[in-house]
């Protein structure tokens, strides 16, 4: 069955050219548009897709507040959010991220890019792209208030400081599998115990930890 899609973006040459590349790629479909945030909500709990592909700058409800009314930590059954943006320095993407996103992307990210992060948000997973997503959580991880980070309610083990550090740096469970020579069942047995460690919601938030616990360095 196809992933199905919500895109929202109040730009309509941007908003059609999401939608065109995404109906383009085999196994995705775009169910539903919107040129706001109040409405991409609407739509969202109405259709309940698969994967919500959101701008981060949208009239009414911008994308940090609608992704937070579906993804974030009081929601029950959370849509996966993708966020994109212009820039690769933006402030608004690390809220983004803290309000649920798992993942996000510039809008000049190409058709493959586009359909890696829908086809891992809907598995579950979250794409990090090593070229401007490391660098943003590695820039305001060390901006942010002097606080410390939280400590692990139970210490990592070695196998999963590893993963850890594959997860921050952008990888699936499955290239993570690969690179590790463990099968895919271990892998998500392994991120599942750091999300139980960390109290993470989302690979996005180990990412985010991993950068400020200085585990990933830029």
């Amino acid at each position: 069955m196809s992933i199905r899609v919500l895109v929202a973006d109040d730009q309509e040459i941007v908003r059609t050219g999401l939608v065109m590349i995404l109906n383009a790629q085999p196994g995705i479909e775009v169910v539903g548009e919107a040129a706001d945030g109040r409405r991409a909500v609407e739509l969202a709990r109405r259709l309940r897709p698969d994967v919500c592909l959101f701008d981060i700058r949208m009239p009414g409800l911008d994308g940090i507040q609608a992704t937070r009314a579906l993804a974030g930590p009081d929601v029950d059954d959370p849509v996966p959010v993708v966020v994109i943006t212009t820039f690769d320095l933006d402030e608004y993407v690390y809220a983004a991220l803290r309000a649920g996103a798992r993942g996000f992307l510039l809008k000049n990210a190409g058709a493959d890019l586009l359909s890696q992060a829908v086809h891992a948000a809907a598995g579950g997973d979250a794409l990090i792209a090593p070229s401007v997503t490391a660098r943003l959580l590695g820039a305001f991880a060390g901006a942010g208030p002097a606080s410390q980070p939280a400590q692990p309610v139970e210490a990592l083990t070695e196998r999963e400081e590893q993963i850890l550090v594959t997860v921050a740096r952008g990888r699936t469970n499955n290239e993570i599998a690969d690179e590790l020579y463990i099968s895919l069942s271990t892998v998500k047995s392994h991120v599942a115990s750091l999300m139980a460690k960390l109290g993470a919601r989302n690979r996005v938030e180990i990412a985010m930890w991993a950068y400020e616990t200085n585990r990933v360095r830029n």
